[in-house]
């Protein structure tokens, strides 16, 4: 792979077409860039279980950056490093869940768990992750100022959106710990992602590259932008940036 060695790569909204599949030529080329003797790791919000489909699909066993950073994969099965929230945070951000009529859901130690699951016993479980939802931005806006007060790590994937994890747990983290155990170097990788919570890894990487369908914030702070998630845009910045050529359907 020419001058880059990691493609770091976002999964909704970015690998994933809306129907979350990855089409036919995404798969192609995230394949032919492992095969080339780079790596290629996702840097995602989701967790482990509702990645390790995709990973299978696409024969990755590189190290994976999951739950926004709060998880970081050595290889399948393989945990490298989880970083949880303290419980009184925990208590305190379902609270303003309830208080602000918002959806919320989360990560534990034991896997997802969503608002309509909710038992007090909960409280005692280790979470890496915390989202809540609302349709009112206003509220999100305001949730989103009380919640960073609180000293915790805040992005959005999507403007109705908040997910929360302990202060310093981003992509851009995990990525520079994948490129330490890999022992590459954060100029030597290539970031493609369309939400904010890619936001400091697009300005990290060596080359940040923001989706056709991402925020016009995120595409101004990008190195380079790519097609849409539905016109493989992935595919399209692989073969452009990774093989030098010019990009034709499969």
């Amino acid at each position: 792979m020419p001058n880059y060695r990691l493609v770091a790569l976002d999964l909704d909204g970015t690998t994933l077409l809306d129907n979350k599949q990855i089409s036919a030529e995404t798969q192609y080329w995230i394949k032919k860039a492992g095969e080339a003797g780079g790596g290629v790791s996702f840097a995602t919000g989701r967790g482990d279980r509702n990645t390790a489909d995709y990973r299978t699909q696409l024969g990755l066993t590189s190290p994976m950056v999951l739950l926004n950073g709060a998880e970081i994969w050595k290889a399948p099965g393989v945990l490298l490093e989880r970083r949880f929230m303290e419980s009184s945070d925990i208590e305190r951000l379902y609270h303003l869940a309830i208080e602000s009529n918002s959806w919320f859901w989360g990560y534990t130690a034991e896997g997802y768990i969503r608002k309509d699951e909710w038992t007090k016993a909960l409280l005692k479980e280790k979470w890496t992750k915390f989202g809540l939802s609302n349709e009112d931005i206003s509220v999100i806006n305001e949730l989103k100022t009380v919640i960073t007060n609180l000293g915790l790590e805040v992005t959005q994937s999507e403007p109705k959106s908040l997910e929360i994890s302990v202060k310093g747990a981003t992509k851009e983290y995990g990525i520079r710990k994948v490129c330490n155990l890999l022992d590459f170097d954060m100029s030597q990788v290539l970031a493609i992602g369309d939400g904010f919570n890619d936001l400091s890894l697009l300005k990290a990487a060596g080359l940040g590259i923001a989706m056709g369908n991402a925020d016009p914030a995120i595409k101004e702070i990008a190195d380079a932008v790519t097609d849409t998630n539905e016109n493989n845009g992935v595919a399209q910045a692989i073969c452009r940036y990774i093989f030098e050529m010019e990009y034709h359907h499969k």
